[in-house]
């Protein structure tokens, strides 16, 4: 039996000793990786299911060298069955796959910048750190396509400049669907504008507030903080909209958001300011509303229309994520507030015109 193991791990050549060394610490440590290539492991789908896909190909590939090392021998190898070259190209692009991940999240880690996404603190891609991946995987890509160039048996230069040569081909045809959203991808993440982290404000055919997710090489992701759903975009659509950037304010004060209100000509300017200074009061002591409570209340005047006075109340607020619990809830209380006062916030018609002729009307008659 000794004899036996002995002979069976003299079988194995530095090669044989690296590929299996590598799977196994791949397959111990699968889910510690996966964790670092995704940001938030809890929120991705079937996260437990991809571990297990990562474990199951570093089991194969191992099970597939030793079935060919040991059962089919060193003829085995030579020979390179069918079986064994489609496995080996599943190998390389499995590695390759790999190495690309890991060296974006590398990059990210040593060059991106330290932000607080909901309550945790990530690293996010810069443009230069989305550069250098893209630098990287053109790199590990070209090397594993060269690998299985060889692996295949395309061993002239004629051989292999003819493969190289299509799939070259293939991608200058397809340019047009993803090369737009890549440069758009860093342009964006180069202008600084927007990114991770950061509360946006655009119009796709409807109103949209998000929180910026994710810059993807290819599309956007964008969490719609008014549904609690994801959006993805492509970059190069995103760049088209008109996208306003609630995260950067344009004084330390933070961002001064408005509502307004339409109000009858019969109600006095005094009631009316000293509604807004009741509501901005109770506001104060609303932890569930977040404004700056240290500047004073902001209003005027909007628009004089035919039927109302449009009227703007205006407050600070630095909690965008929040910006829409927060305009709810001053809206509820200016609606409490304006019933205890007796002060109508429905937009009155007005009447005075027909009035006026019908007085008209009988005086002739």
């Amino acid at each position: 039996m000794t004899n036996t193991i002995i002979a069976f791990i003299d079988r194995f050549d530095t090669f044989g000793y690296v590929i299996i060394g590598v799977n196994i610490l791949l397959l111990i440590f699968a889910r510690q990786i996966l964790k670092q290539v995704y940001h938030n492991p809890e929120k991705v789908l079937n996260f437990s299911r991809k571990v297990m896909i990562f474990r199951a190909l570093n089991l194969l590939i191992m099970l597939a060298y030793g079935y060919f090392r040991f059962f089919q021998g060193d003829k085995g190898l030579e020979t390179k069955s069918l079986g064994f070259n489609i496995l080996a190209v599943l190998a390389i692009v499995y590695f390759a796959y790999l190495a690309m991940h890991l060296a974006h999240a590398f990059l990210v880690r040593q060059y991106g910048k330290e932000r607080e996404i909901q309550g945790k603190k990530r690293y996010t891609s810069t443009y230069q750190t989305r550069l250098l991946s893209i630098f990287s995987s053109v790199f590990i890509g070209i090397i594993a396509l060269l690998s299985i160039i060889r692996l295949l048996g395309f061993d002239s230069v004629l051989e292999a400049g003819g493969v190289i040569g299509i799939i070259g081909v293939f991608l200058a045809l397809t340019s047009s669907i993803w090369a737009p959203d890549i440069f758009h991808g860093l342009i964006i993440l180069n202008s600084d504008m927007f990114s991770e982290g950061d509360v946006i404000q655009f119009n796709d055919g409807e109103q949209i507030y998000g929180l910026v997710y994710k810059t993807k090489v290819f599309h956007t992701v964008i969490l719609n903080i008014v549904n609690n759903h994801r959006i993805m975009i492509r970059n190069s659509k995103l760049r088209d909209f008109t996208v306003h950037n609630l995260s950067k304010f344009a004084s330390a004060k933070g961002l001064r958001e408005n509502l307004r209100f339409k109000i009858g000509y019969d109600v006095p300017a005094d009631d009316v300011q000293d509604l807004f200074e009741t509501v901005y009061e109770l506001a104060k002591t609303d932890s569930s509303i977040e404004i700056e409570e240290q500047y004073e209340l902001e209003y005027g005047v909007y628009d004089t229309g035919d039927h109302a006075v449009e009227w703007v109340f205006y407050y600070y607020t630095k909690e965008v994520e929040k910006l829409m619990l927060t305009r709810q809830r001053l809206l509820q209380l200016m609606l409490e507030t304006s019933i205890e006062k007796g002060i109508s916030l429905s937009t009155p018609f007005t009447h005075t015109a027909q009035t006026q002729i019908e007085k008209t009307n009988e005086s002739i008659s």
